[in-house]
């Protein structure tokens, strides 16, 4: 048994072999009992390395160093490796039912270049789908925390080896040869006499007809062909032809449009409904329900549906946030504040951060299909953890959990959006009242108002010096509570007794296990309070992170300058480690760092570490009067980012493409949570209500000038990349906008202050469809 942080040494091949014995460390798997080849991994959870005590001189190890958020999944996932299996089919192609979600991050093209290295056939032969839910997977089915490459790195490529092995020694035994004399291209083994097999050929030879264990080495990472190289998307033709299926795609028989009217306040709930008789007689409706949330509409189409929910009449209960604004929950996070203690005697910076609430929308609005009979149920939606849904939706329905089948499916966007599964318990109460299949979309004004936000916080920090020594940092961070229960909180409690953080709650666990300090910066302290649960939180890209690291970078800065130090410099200096200076040196290189620029406008650098990866971000901010006062169409302006650079460790990039697009993404969040993403909290409801008057990065935001650095591989292991970049990004933008305009500043995004728009109403809770469109062509 071998834990999967390392893959030892290698040696070199015997001459004139397909094949050779890679290196000395060796993989269980299994080929299982099936009709044509089928292998698994068998893997168990690694146990957490511990640091010795620290020589003189190196820092202390934080707590990231012994075990992090991705280790904590990763180990949580491995027991159950063994059920996730790669199946050779008789066509010559490979299948491989991924248990994540792919929403648009490249997971599906990823792990196909995974198997299509191991198993050394051309990428295109290599089909992955979504696995439907498997409660027997247990936290193996949990898409999140940039954890899916991180975790299924050596499983898959485990089960992959298997099979090849399998493969090699079926055709040996076919011929009276030994595996040596035998070459492998491109799915073909071929051997002396003539002998030549594809894959498809020998799969039903090769399958086994009992379950046996078996022992591989994989291919050592210098015979690596595809990864690690830069690939194409595999849906990618697909995606821009309109040839991908998501939810709203799929046909399944009778199942109509549905849409829910909403209460006017956060989680408010129907008193009564005055007019259902009218709404049911309107043109194409063939069902009007009270449930749960609201009041579902079933129609012809979502037209339809549209029309019937703006004609309810219905008398609301109080919500969860009723009379609550902007200002009564930054009393709140004031009054839950964890103290700093006293100010020291020496020398200190200090500053407290707020952070507004943003809104956790993907492009794909919110939508599941559900058909739900007497005895069973069924469920298309693009979920992250299915498995959480499949229980809730059967306790929901009072049916066995064998009787719920939850399938998977691609979806436009997440970000944490989809580790909900409201869409997909909302359509099985809908479908279970009125007895019919239905296709339940949220308008875009739902999921603004109603759907997951980023929890607004204060964050504050006070760091302590003396000459030109740090003696101590200090963080308290305070949020509004943060919605765990879409299954991380199981995977804390299962690991429990392995998690060097205490008896302490999920949230908080969370917190600790996903920060760290890369500085040197002597005695240093994190803690997380969080309180108010009446929003709908969730786990937004990133989580704490942005705002955590772009309070610690902003304060850096000041502390440089007290210092009289150049602010890459001083992150040079007080790095922890090498890797963290490469990335940075990199980062200020690529960008030209302490270029002369016009005044009203400055460069911002920033360093972020987690997931076991690293990234550097540099960017160059316009704010000067003429920039900042453009005419944007209902809109406000502000400053613009004009050159952004991103250097990014992430160990071995399985796919280096994908790892920028993955940056540049990060990128645009970071710079909208900087200067121009959040919501207004007004009187228990956010006054925004589509994607018009939520200003994520639009184009006239985007930096003309963009230099991804993907480093080379510094770790032989792939590091989370999905959220990585978007800390970095925020306090960068933000350390700019300091230096451009001489005020730091405090209050996130940047233009929060200005409401440049006039709110929509909130009864009826869908907007009438905008009719103005071509006014606005140019």
């Amino acid at each position: 048994m071998t834990t999967p942080r390392d893959e030892g040494t290698t040696q070199p091949p015997p001459a004139g072999s397909g094949t050779r014995p890679w290196g000395r460390r060796r993989f269980l798997g299994y080929v299982l009992a099936a009709p044509t080849l089928t292998t698994a991994a068998q893997l168990v959870p690694p146990t957490p390395a511990r640091a010795d005590s620290p020589s003189p001189g190196i820092p202390s190890p934080e707590i990231t160093d012994l075990i992090d958020l991705n280790d904590v999944m990763t180990a949580a996932a491995l027991p159950t490796s063994g059920l996730i299996t790669v199946r050779v089919n008789p066509d010559g192609t490979v299948s491989f039912a991924l248990p994540r979600t792919e929403v648009g991050q490249g997971i599906t093209t990823s792990t196909a270049m995974l198997i299509a290295e191991e198993l050394g056939i051309p990428l295109e032969r290599v089909h992955i789908t979504l696995a439907d839910a498997r409660p027997e997977l247990l936290f193996n089915q949990l898409t999140g925390g940039s954890n899916t490459t991180f975790s299924t790195y050596t499983p898959i490529r485990t089960a992959a080896a298997v099979a090849r092995d399998r493969l090699l020694r079926t055709a040996a035994a076919e011929w009276g040869l030994t595996t040596t004399e035998l070459t492998w291209t491109a799915g073909v083994v071929t051997g002396p006499g003539g002998h030549s097999a594809g894959i498809g050929a020998l799969s039903r030879k090769a399958a086994g007809v009992r379950t046996e264990q078996v022992s591989v080495a994989l291919k050592p990472r210098d015979t690596f062909t595809v990864v690690g190289t830069p690939r194409g998307r595999v849906d990618a033709r697909a995606a821009v032809t309109g040839g991908k299926r998501f939810t709203m795609d799929l046909n399944v028989p009778d199942a109509l449009p549905t849409m829910v009217c909403r209460p006017p306040t956060i989680n408010g709930k129907v008193g009564a409904v005055s007019n259902l008789p009218e709404v049911r007689a309107m043109p194409g409706v063939t069902d009007v329900v009270v449930i749960s949330t609201g009041v579902a509409v079933r129609a012809a189409t979502f037209g339809r549906c549209i029309d019937a929910v703006r004609a309810l009449r219905v008398s609301w209960r109080a919500g969860s946030a009723e009379g609550k604004s902007d200002a009564s929950v930054l009393k709140e996070l004031r009054a839950a504040e964890l103290p700093l203690g006293l100010p020291p005697l020496t020398p200190h910076v200090e500053e407290r951060f707020t952070f507004h609430f943003r809104g956790n929308s993907a492009l794909e609005p919110n939508c599941a299909i559900a058909d739900v009979r007497r005895d069973r149920a069924e469920i298309w939606s693009s979920l992250k953890a299915p498995i959480v849904a499949k229980e809730a939706i059967a306790a929901r329905l009072g049916l066995p959990l064998s009787a719920v089948t939850v399938h998977v499916t691609e979806g436009g966007g997440s970000f944490g959006r989809k580790l909900f599964f409201d869409a997909a318990l909302e359509a099985a109460e809908v479908s279970r009242q009125i007895g019919k299949p239905v296709k339940l979309m949220w308008h875009r004004a739902d999921d603004t108002r109603q759907g997951r936000t980023h929890p607004m916080a204060i964050s504050r920090v006070r760091i302590d010096y003396l000459g030109n020594t740090v003696l101590g940092y200090r963080q308290r961070h305070t949020s509004v509570s943060t919605d765990l229960g879409h299954g991380l909180g199981e995977i804390f409690t299962a690991l429990a007794a392995r998690l060097p953080v205490g008896d302490i709650g999920f949230s908080e666990t969370f917190f600790q296990l996903s920060q760290s300090m890369p500085y040197d910066f002597g005695v240093n302290s994190r803690l997380l309070s969080e309180t108010d649960k009446g929003f709908n939180t969730g786990s937004m890209r990133n989580v704490y992170s942005p705002d955590v690291t772009c309070a610690r970078e902003l304060l850096v800065d000041r502390l440089a300058a007290r210092m009289d130090k150049d602010p890459h410099r001083f992150r040079h200096d007080f790095l922890r480690d090498d890797r963290a200076r490469a990335v940075l040196d990199r980062a200020a290189e690529a960008g030209n760092w302490g270029r002369d620029m016009p005044a009203g406008t400055a460069q911002g650098i920033a360093f972020h570490n987690e997931y076991h990866s690293a990234v550097a971000v540099l960017t160059e901010l316009d704010c000067r009067p003429e920039t900042v006062g453009r005419t944007v169409r209902d809109g406000v302006a502000g400053p613009r980012v004009t050159k952004a650079v991103v250097a990014v460790d992430v160990g071995l990039a399985v796919n280096p493409r994908g790892v920028e697009a993955q940056m540049m993404g990060c990128l645009m969040d970071g710079i909208a949570l900087a200067l121009t993403s959040s919501l207004h909290l007004r009187d228990g409801h956010f006054l925004e209500a589509s994607w018009d008057n939520y200003f994520y990065t639009r184009q006239w935001n985007t930096p003309p000038e963009l230099e991804i650095v993907v480093m080379p591989d510094s770790t032989g292991r792939p590091g989370g990349a999905g959220e990585l970049g978007v800390a970095a990004s925020m306090a960068a933008v933000a350390c700019a906008y300091a230096r451009a305009t001489g005020t730091l500043p405090t209050v996130f995004p940047i233009n929060h202050g200005t409401l440049s728009f006039a709110p929509k109403p909130t009864v009826p809770p869908v907007p009438a469809s905008p009719t103005d469109g071509l006014d606005h062509v140019r």
